[in-house]
This record gives structure tokens, sequence and C-alpha cells, in this order.
């Protein structure tokens, strides 16, 4: 497969399949696994970054067990929107993921991600501690429900657009 856009991925899947959101750092990476009906993004787990190919085997095998065939990974934009070295950091971590499993991949736009999770975090009064060991989760599911909300959008855009016709 290839990098592509929400709808053509949820296009390419069968139904059922579910997407995982993945928000790629260097010390770690946040997983989160969306319901097979690709409208709500719950956090999952955190992979705490090893050795690439041992993390990716991880990864593979924890989304075959459970039906998940497409990936939305995070993309790190600048907040002028221009991409920088993080953007180059994701692409790189993209191409070699994707020279070991052939997958559809959607990059989102995932700026702010972690400081709205870690916002609601501490509104939450969570400590610093717990907000450490879920916040890379949170954000990808964060990215997750973004690109699901856009595909959402864009359907209802697709139907209204058809009723006025």
């Amino acid at each position: 497969m290839t990098i592509c856009n929400i709808d053509d991925l949820i296009a390419q899947i069968n139904q059922g399949e579910r997407l995982v959101g993945l928000d790629v750092g260097k010390k770690t990476i946040g997983v989160a696994l969306g319901d097979p009906s690709h409208k709500i993004a719950s956090p999952h787990r955190i992979i705490w970054r090893q050795k690439f190919s041992t993390d990716m085997a991880d990864l593979f095998a924890e989304m075959e067990m459970l039906n998940a065939t497409g990936l939305i990974i995070g993309w790190p934009l600048l907040m002028n929107g221009d991409s920088g070295p993080a953007c180059d950091s994701v692409r790189d971590f993209t191409h070699a993921l994707l020279r070991i499993k052939d997958l559809p991949v959607v990059f989102q736009d995932e700026r702010l991600s972690t400081q709205a999770v870690e916002r609601s975090m501490i509104a939450a009064d969570l400590t610093r501690k717990k907000r450490h060991l879920r916040r890379d989760a949170l954000a990808a599911s964060w990215i997750l429900q973004s690109a699901f909300d856009q595909y959402q959008q864009a359907q209802l855009n697709k139907n209204i657009k058809n009723l006025d016709e």
C-alpha cells in the first residue's frame, strides 16, 4: 500500500476492520485503536521504543490480533503549517515500517495533540507520573479521532451535496 488520505484508506479496508493511530516519539510510540465503524478512537497502549524491528513485530502482531489493517500516523507540522525535522523523522519511521509490512497509511496533522491531552489530564488532577504514563496513548487517540472526525465531516458534506443535486 501507500500513503493516502483517510477517504481512500477507509474505502480500501474491509468492513469490520479497524484502524490504529500512532503518535511516534523518540522514546515511545503511543497507540490508539479505532472501533470497526471508524467513529470512535480509544487510547490503547504505549510501546517503549527499543529496537525498531522488535517494536514493529510487537505492533504488527497486536494489529493482527485486533483485526486492524491500516494506520493513522501523527504528522508533527510546525505551528505555521510547515514540515520540520520532526516530520522528517516520522517520514523515515513510516518508510521503514512500510518496508517491513505493506499497509495503507494516512498522515494526520497532530499539532497541539499533546497539549490538548495534557490539559485534560491536568484538569482531571492526574499526577505528573500518571500523565507521563498515559500521554502518548492519549495523543494517539486524539490523532486517530481527528482523522475519524475529518472523514465523518467529508461524508456528511457529500450527503448534503447529493441532496442539493
